[in-house]
Formats: structure tokens, C-alpha cells, sequence
């Protein structure tokens, strides 16, 4: 057994240092005015990093065929949190989503549990199954059976973006599996015709697609957040403006510290401040495929891949709804982003990862 790989560990370290440091500039203005602590949401980020951080090193040192075998009771316990969270009095409402457990001043989000579980779940299948993977109805259909209902779960809550992220790093896990192409081809049809329907029956992601067309036709609605992220982005330069100096965090921006803090980053820190986010996550990026390759069983080299794709599909996203490329999703940035479900959930995929770099 080999040691883990150590700069895949420092990469998340950076990003997530890097991530308080943001956190608290983005959020200090709004925490002072609505907390009397511009300290507030920084804290709280703090502690959940320490644990994160713990927990990261935790994981990283138990042998990744212990999901193998526990992969169908993890699978399980994410399917009864997700129904629990549906349930009021039990799941709590935040930014119109029933997607949180509320614990005092803290808030666990099950869907960000159920996409790692699924990953687990989905890699131990294949590798049992892979004779099968050609057989759409043995092979394929009760993965996607599966799947289809956690983002079923996912999508009363509502959370689009969430239920994107995992039914594509499930899809991910089936092209490396060897899934002939004209699955995807004729799932990325039905897919769009999905995305479409469940666009149309939600007015508030139609008014999210049309602000994302022109959101200067109503830039003090629909698309106030994506003009007021590109006004953030627009001044920032090669340099930027320096840490702390952010001009759009005062009241301009809608939370700064979560969804558009990469907003926030690019305004302070200019290109080279991009450079740095974007190439830590290729460093990232690299590392994990790297470990997926050399990986020689077919478990750990599914789980790998699922959990890094999972990871760097959601920065992407995040990244083009800042920039406006795509509609806004509500997706956060992994490791930067104001979040602790989502921080050590993150974490916690990372310490699987450097444990299958150890084989």
C-alpha cells in the first residue's frame, strides 16, 4: 500500500483556506448588518472546515472496500433522510426548498449525502454487473430505475441543480462503465425533453430561462442576480480590486458568500485570482483521473471517477452561472461557497479518494 496522494490533499486544502478567506470578505457587510458579527457566517464556515478537515482524514484512512460492502445500507438510509426532509415539522424551508434538517443555527441538506451514496452504489453495481453492461434491461434500466427516483425525492423539494448533478454523475459512471453511445444519444433527447417539462411546469425557472436570454428586460427581477454578478466581474481586471475592496457585496449582490461568491473572487482578485480557482480544481482534476487510471479494480476506479466528475461537474456549473452562461441553477462552489453540507460532503469524497489513491 502506498501513501496517499498528498497533492490532491494540499489542492482541497488551498481551495478551502482560500474559501474562508472569501466567505468572510463576501459576507461581512450583510453578517454586520443582519447578526451584528461580521464575523458570523465566517465562523460557522470555520467550524464545519475543522470538521470537515477531520472528518477528510477520517475517511482517507478507511479501506474503500467498506462502502463495497455497506453500499446497499448507505443507499438505503439516504432514501429515508430524503423522504424524512419532505416531511414539515421534520424538514426545514430555506430560500423556498424543503432541503434542510434544521439543528438550532445549523442546517444538513440529505441531497448532498444521496449523491455520493448513489455514486457508491451505482460503482459496486457495475462492477458486479459488468457483463451486463450492453443490456439496457438487466444492465442498465435499474440503475437508472434507482436513479430516477432519488431525483424524484430531490425535485419535490424542489432542487433542479441538485438533481442535475446527480443524475449526470450517474450517467458519467455508465460512459466509463462502456455504455454504448446510443444511449446517450437518445437519453440526452429524452433528457432535454425532461429538463423542458420541468421547466415549463415551474414558472420561476421559466422566468429564470428568460432572464437568462436577456436579463436586462427585468433587471431589477428576474435577472437582477446575474447582472449584478457580471457588474462584479466587469472591474476586476488582471489584479482586481483588491481583498475586502468589493464594491457589489454591499447589497448589490444577492448572498455573496454562497451561490456567486466566484463573483466576488473575480472582483477582488482579477484574472489571476480566477487562474488560481480554475487551476486548483484542474489540479484536482488531474489527480483524481490520475488515481481512476491506475486504480486496477473496477469498484474503485467507478467510485474515483463518480466522485471527482460529481465535484468538478458542480464547479462548472457554478462557474457558468456566474459568467452567464447558463440559467441560475442555485448550485454552489464546492470547497469555496458558504455551505457546511455541502463542505463536508465534499470532504468526506475527497477522503475516499485519497484512500483509493493509497491502492
Amino acid at each position: 500500500m502506498k501513501k496517499m496522494d498528498k497533492i490532491l490533499f494540499y489542492a482541497v486544502f488551498l481551495l478551502s483556506i482560500f474559501g474562508l478567506l472569501m466567505i468572510y470578505s463576501s459576507s461581512n457587510i450583510w453578517a454586520e448588518y443582519k447578526f451584528h458579527d461580521s464575523f458570523h457566517y465566517l465562523k460557522y464556515q470555520f467550524l464545519f472546515f475543522i470538521i470537515g478537515l477531520f472528518l477528510m482524514t477520517f475517511v482517507s484512512r478507511i479501506n474503500y472496500r467498506f462502502y463495497y460492502n455497506y453500499s446497499n445500507i448507505i443507499l438505503f438510509c439516504s432514501f429515508i433522510l430524503l423522504i424524512l426532509v419532505l416531511v414539515p415539522g421534520i424538514g426545514s424551508v430555506r430560500n423556498g426548498s424543503r432541503s434542510w434538517f434544521g439543528i438550532g443555527s445549523f442546517g444538513i441538506q440529505p441531497s448532498e449525502a444521496a449523491k455520493i451514496s448513489l455514486i457508491i452504489f451505482t460503482s459496486r453495481y457495475f462492477s458486479l454487473n459488468q457483463r451486463y453492461v450492453k443490456n439496457y434491461l438487466k444492465g442498465i434500466f435499474p440503475i437508472l430505475f434507482i436513479t430516477s427516483i432519488f431525483f424524484g425525492l430531490i425535485m419535490l423539494q424542489p432542487d433542479l441543480g441538485t438533481g442535475l448533478i446527480l443524475f449526470v454523475s450517474i450517467l458519467s459512471i455508465l460512459f466509463i462503465a462502456g455504455v454504448d453511445l446510443k444511449f446517450f444519444l437518445c437519453g440526452g433527447l429524452l433528457g432535454v425533453v425532461g429538463v423542458a417539462f420541468l421547466i415549463i411546469i415551474a414558472p420561476y425557472r421559466m422566468n429564470r430561462i428568460t432572464s437568462f436570454i436577456d436579463p436586462w428586460k427585468d433587471a431589477l427581477g428576474t435577472g437582477f442576480q446575474i447582472i449584478q454578478s457580471l457588474y462584479a466581474i466587469g472591474p476586476g481586471g488582471l489584479l482586481g480590486m483588491g481583498y475586502l475592496n468589493s464594491v457589489q457585496k454591499h447589497f448589490y449582490l444577492p448572498e455573496p458568500q454562497t451561490d456567486f461568491i466566484f463573483s466576488v473572487v473575480a472582483e477582488e482578485f482579477g484574472v489571476v485570482g480566477v487562474i488560481f480557482v480554475v487551476g486548483l480544481f484542474g489540479l484536482v482534476l488531474y489527480r483524481g483521473i490520475k488515481i481512476s487510471n491506475k486504480c486496477s479494480d473496477l469498484f474503485g476506479k467507478y467510485l474515483s471517477f463518480g466522485i471527482l466528475f460529481q465535484l468538478i461537474f458542480q464547479a462548472i456549473m457554478n462557474l457558468c452561472v456566474v459568467v452567464g452562461l447558463i440559467p441560475v441553477t442555485g448550485v454552489t462552489l464546492p470547497f469555496l461557497s458558504y455551505g457546511g453540507s455541502s463542505l463536508l460532503v465534499s470532504m468526506a469524497s475527497i477522503g475516499i479518494l485519497l484512500n483509493i489513491s493509497k491502492y
